[in-house]
């Protein structure tokens, strides 16, 4: 059992929060607008989208809980802003991508997300390494998106 479970839930809850937000713009979006684009033949098939997103939310959410638990100090600090940095960007990415409808800003965006979370885990690690491996899966996801966001721009 953890030992604070409302601050475990808070730091999940604000995780789900950001995706959230990022999945109003992206719900409308998908029928009017995103089946018309060219995508690569590694796209993957839009259902798999909501089971990783909230799984990997809820991997972000137990690591930045782990290092709120952590001994807090000015690294701590540091950490949870970078943290936040890459939170906001994750959020705004679905909103530039599917609300503006504009691929080549969200890759813009995403490029700094990818850059944030190498950030993060790289000062998560310093406080507590298994909030760090929480964040990798998320970091090849975000690789394979930019990926995919690129190969959209390319292709439309």
């Amino acid at each position: 059992m953890p030992k604070n479970l409302s601050k475990l839930i808070l730091s999940i809850g604000l995780c789900l929060g950001a995706g959230i937000i990022g999945s109003f713009f992206t719900v409308s979006s998908i029928p009017e607008w995103y089946f018309t684009l060219n995508k690569p033949f590694f796209s993957p098939p839009n259902w798999i989208f909501g089971p990783v997103w909230t799984i990997l939310y809820v991997m972000m959410g137990i690591a930045l809980y782990l290092v709120l638990s952590a001994k807090w100090e000015v690294q701590s600090q540091k950490a949870v802003r970078i943290f936040a940095v890459q939170l906001i960007l994750n959020a705004l990415w679905s909103i530039i991508f599917f609300g503006m409808r504009n691929p080549v800003l969200a890759l813009v965006d995403i490029v700094a997300l990818w850059i944030t979370i190498v950030l993060t885990i790289k000062f998560f690690s310093k406080i507590n390494k298994l909030s760090a491996y929480l964040l990798y899966p998320y970091l090849a996801w975000v690789s394979f998106a930019s990926i995919l966001n690129l190969a959209v721009v390319i292709l439309n």
